[in-house]
């Protein structure tokens, strides 16, 4: 089997639970402070929860409650990410946000977002008419009332980064372990984790295990402070062309339980509809409902009519890790050497790098940082810049939908960080994710990937 590499040896500074893309953040922090850091994983891949599915903005934190952990986290991952994306290779696509009241109720509430934008820092918001908000979206359907601009709001990759984040842990030294569940532990000054593929051993333990994360303290440390209740959102992606219908991401006004609908393009060059934010008791499947698909798709042309005109080529849900609480669960166990790290909802993705600052504050270990940092690059997959099939020698394109040539797929299933299921090779190549969802690619998918991935392609469930 392609995962079957024994445990982790040796004694760790850190061990990080769960590789989504806040425990991929905490582990890149650590590695770059100078922590051995292992990075232990219960799914043979990573990013295989809640944040495999999101609408990949890159947040401002513009609606987080003031004074909020999330509105700190959000800022300072904000900050980070555009600091850092070039280094990386990580893409950074500018758009802008229009916020929109459809209704008299919601047209109420703009003065008083707009306020807290700036009690959050993002002073250059705009307020726009009716007019100005068809002047800046032509295609906007004629029930948008008023609104108002966020300039500074991104499109980014919302794989690439959380990728990128570990690949540099893993080449400052930190380490993998995959399916590897944690199903007890125990510490006596330092921490020994027993999982389903041997113990580890260290100093520290962060538990950034999402939407496991409470029954993994309770196990671990004999408490939960919170209590996960999986909150799924259903999306919906149309073809390529429907991006021209928009050039700012669009936001409706949000409300108590979620931020609602949003309009947007993507960094893959598609245009994305969703999420919705139905709660619910199950921590595993994301089950899609056509009758509410349906009614997003409904609500998708009301905010842009041209849609209509255009193909849905995929579907997807996502769970988030909801709690009880408004904020971020993050605190450290005082005398027990860990960590949590729960409640990430909807901005994970924005605010993980500043999640992994906080908790690094938190940790209060004494390292001491390498000299000399790696920096390595993650290929692009992106509509940002020059892709793979645009280089000579790339062996082919095998994917035509999505533009994957043979060098970047064998090159996904190669290294520590190898895609081991096919959910994962999509995550790093884009393949099978464009109009035919896979009938035309997958017989050279299959040899591709022959003996490489923990289930083999002709055995994945359609």
């Amino acid at each position: 089997m392609p995962n079957a590499a024994a445990a982790l040896a040796g004694r760790f500074d850190v061990a990080v639970i769960g590789a989504g893309v806040v425990g991929c953040a905490i582990a890149r922090r650590f590695a770059l402070a100078g922590a051995r850091v292992a990075v232990i994983e219960k799914a043979v891949d990573i990013l295989d929860g809640a944040s495999k599915g999101n609408s990949a903005i890159l947040h401002t934190g513009f609606d987080a409650p003031v004074g909020s952990l999330e509105q700190s986290c959000v800022a300072a991952g904000y900050e980070e990410y555009l600091e850092i994306h070039g280094r990386l290779g990580l893409p950074l696509i500018r758009s802008g946000a229009l916020v929109i009241a459809w209704t008299e109720e919601e047209e109420a509430t703009l003065p008083l977002l707009v306020e807290q934008a700036r009690r959050n820092q993002v002073t250059d918001v705009e307020m726009l008419s009716g007019a100005a908000l068809r002047a800046a979206e032509p295609e906007l359907g004629q029930g948008a009332l008023s609104g108002f601009r966020v300039p500074r709001e991104y499109l980014i990759d919302p794989w690439s980064a959380p990728l990128a984040y570990l690949k540099q842990a893993i080449e400052n030294g930190a380490e993998l372990l995959r399916g590897a569940e944690v199903t007890g532990g125990r510490f006596d000054g330092d921490w020994t984790l027993e999982t389903t593929r041997g113990a580890v051993q260290a100093r520290l333990v962060v538990n950034a295990a999402g939407l496991w994360g409470d029954l993994l303290d309770e196990k671990l440390i004999g408490r939960r402070d919170f209590h996960i209740r999986p909150r799924k959102g259903q999306f919906i992606v149309y073809d390529k062309p429907a991006a021209a219908l928009a050039s700012h991401i669009i936001l409706p006004v949000p409300n108590k339980v979620t931020k609602g609908v949003v309009v947007c393009r993507t960094a893959f060059g598609n245009l994305l509809v969703g999420p919705t934010a139905e709660d619910q008791d199950d921590r595993v499947h994301a089950v899609l409902v056509p009758e509410t698909l349906e009614k997003l798709k409904a609500r998708g042309e009301e905010i842009l009519p041209g849609l209509r005109k255009h193909s849905v080529t995929a579907i997807y849900a996502g769970l988030r890790p909801a709690t009880e609480f408004k904020d971020f669960q993050i605190r450290a166990h005082g005398g027990q050497s860990y960590v949590t790290v729960g409640g990430i909802r909807s901005t994970g993705l924005s605010a993980a790098l500043g999640i992994a600052r906080h908790v690094e504050h938190l940790a209060g270990l004494e390292l001491q940082p390498p000299a000399a940092p790696a920096w390595p690059s993650v290929s692009n997959i992106s509509e940002h810049a020059p892709r793979d099939w645009q280089r000579a020698g790339h062996g082919g394109v095998v994917c035509h939908c999505e533009l994957a040539t043979r060098r970047e797929i064998l090159a996904a299933l190669a290294g520590p960080l190898a895609a081991r299921s096919l959910a994962g090779l999509k995550r790093r190549t884009r393949v099978t994710m464009g109009r035919c969802q896979g009938f035309f690619c997958s017989a050279e998918l299959a040899r591709l990937t022959d003996g490489r991935l923990d289930t083999p392609l002709a055995e994945v469930a359609e």
